[in-house]
């Protein structure tokens, strides 16, 4: 029986492939990213020599379980090369993130980062964001008044939930998902909701992508570069 492809592990490991020894990487959170990670382990007990920066107490854990050495911003003044994954990536690589919860903590790597290669099948890329409802990280308190705001800016906000309590991300904080349907001028947007008093950070990612690597049914990567 032919062994089926999984385009999110052939984008994955192949954005292993760029990170080269005595290097700071950041590690991505996602079912994407986790091949990314699953191949860095491998490549560590080979020898690759690296730091690594977790977005996410997820992949924190699964750093530790694949044996990949960690540090943090105490120690470090940037991020060599970060791999992480994306819930929508437009034609100028504009992201969507957030549908796992860490978008904060993402967002916080990505901007310490010299080289940033998101990795992703062929159903993350669009033409515009916006199919995905925008996660936006805000703080517990007032959370109320602050999903008001935002349904002031044009959407119909809802707070995530999980087992019909409030999802709480990493950093203690609830996520709110706002579907404001097509983002054309997802920069503006972004500017506007991080300007909601109560909004920690939302999930959009606007130049902070470098490299792209689309994983393909057929077994091969689509590479895209020069944005971000």
């Amino acid at each position: 029986m032919t062994e089926k492809i999984n385009p999110k592990q052939i984008a994955g490991e192949c954005a292993a492939g760029y990170v080269q020894s005595n290097t700071t990487v950041g590690l991505g959170t996602g079912s994407t990213a986790y091949y990314a990670l699953k191949k860095l382990g491998e490549r560590v007990a080979e020898g690759l020599s690296i730091r690594g920066v977790p977005t996410s107490q997820q992949s924190h854990d699964l750093a530790i379980e694949f044996g990949i050495p960690l540090t943090d911003f105490s120690a470090i003044e940037h991020i060599d090369l970060t791999i992480d994954g994306a819930d929508e990536i437009d034609r100028d690589f504009n992201l969507t993130k957030g549908g796992g919860g860490a978008l904060l903590r993402e967002k916080i790597v990505a901007a310490a980062t010299v080289r940033e290669i998101i990795v992703g099948d062929e159903s993350k890329m669009c033409q515009s964001l916006g199919a995905f409802p925008l996660p936006v990280e805000v703080t517990p308190f007032g959370w109320q008044a602050t999903l008001g705001h935002l349904a002031a800016l044009g959407c119909d906000p809802v707070l995530r939930k999980s087992d019909s309590k409030p999802f709480v991300t990493d950093n203690g904080n609830y996520i709110i998902d706002c579907p404001f349907g097509s983002i054309d001028e997802p920069k503006l947007l972004e500017g506007r909701v991080n300007g909601v008093s109560g909004v920690v950070d939302c999930g959009l990612f606007c130049g902070l992508a470098h490299h792209v690597i689309i994983g393909r049914s057929d077994g091969t990567c689509q590479e895209l570069t020069g944005h971000g």
